[in-house]
């Protein structure tokens, strides 16, 4: 039975994403460990401060999990939250788990703990990667209502591999925030298919900046997490440069594309519109023909 990677809490998606009674969490409910700052704001706190983390397996390999709980102030990351996730990449060194699966779903810092939040998400980045440096491979999958923004897609791109489900985005900055600085005939932010189109982790994966889009399924997830076990990218001097050169590529070649349906086509799409409609594995076949390849 399938089961909406969209729809589920944090914890159900970890709980899909493992063995059965394999999840043991780090910090859990009777822990209590909350946000030092929300209550002196008179807001609520949550007693994770909105992430899960643990460890567990699937099919057999051992994982390090954190999964970010959208429901709470949008997954936003404060000091605690930051914290367990900084954490649990640090576990991996001593650890040296299969794969650090992180399941972003957020809009990146917490407000309300803006300078401890922008901290953590350094300190997160750095973490991750020392796991890689390690040669323990980081999996960011990304599916939830949220998307990943901010500075939190910052450390999904330092991630060895991303995942994601059409229903995810991935971008800097959000839409209204892009709206609120360049005006509503720069980017319309209530115009959800153009949204779609610019942040949607379908036209991440043909610009080569996700590695595969599957469906909006916890099964479909967990099956294609298992593909990048053990492989991690190495994080050398040759392979930075690999990265800077890809990127001005890329930028030479689209630079001039006003709508990423302009850029569909100069990859070679015959029906550049039609990719919004196309199923997961329709598109992961036009993406494996087409879509441009990150070093």
């Amino acid at each position: 039975m399938s089961a909406s990677y969209l729809e589920a809490s944090a914890r159900n998606r970890i709980l899909g994403l493992l063995d059965p009674d394999s999840f043991v969490e780090f910090l859990g409910p009777t822990a209590r460990v909350t946000s030092p700052h929300l209550p002196g704001l008179d807001m609520p706190v949550a007693f994770d401060d909105g992430v899960a983390v643990g460890e567990g397996t699937i099919n057999g390999h051992k994982v390090l999990i954190a999964a970010q709980e959208g429901r709470f102030m949008g997954g936003a990351v404060g000091e605690v939250h930051g914290a367990k996730l900084t954490g649990l990449l640090e576990r991996a060194l001593d650890t040296r788990p299969t794969a650090v699966l992180l399941l972003l779903d957020t809009g990146g810092v917490r407000l309300q703990e803006a300078n401890a939040g922008l901290i953590a998400v350094g300190e997160i980045q750095r973490a991750v990667l020392a796991a890689r440096h390690a040669g323990v491979p980081v999996i960011a999958l990304i599916g939830g209502r949220n998307g990943c923004y901010g500075g939190t897609s910052i450390v999904a791109r330092s991630c060895d591999w991303i995942i994601g489900s059409e229903e995810g985005r991935l971008s800097i900055s959000g839409p209204e925030v892009i709206e609120t600085v360049e005006g509503a005939e720069e980017f319309d932010s209530q115009d959800r298919a153009l949204v779609w189109r610019t942040m949607g982790l379908k036209h991440r994966r043909l610009l080569g900046e996700i590695d595969r889009v599957v469906a909006d399924d916890v099964a479909a997830f967990r099956n294609a997490t298992q593909d990048y076990f053990g492989r991690s990218r190495p994080l050398t001097l040759d392979m930075l440069e690999a990265q800077h050169e890809f990127l001005a590529n890329r930028l030479a070649r689209f630079q001039d594309c006003r709508d990423a349906r302009e850029v569909w086509s100069r990859l070679g799409v015959n029906e550049p519109a039609r990719v919004p409609d196309l199923e997961p594995d329709q598109f992961e076949s036009l993406a494996g023909a087409i879509a441009v390849r990150r070093p």
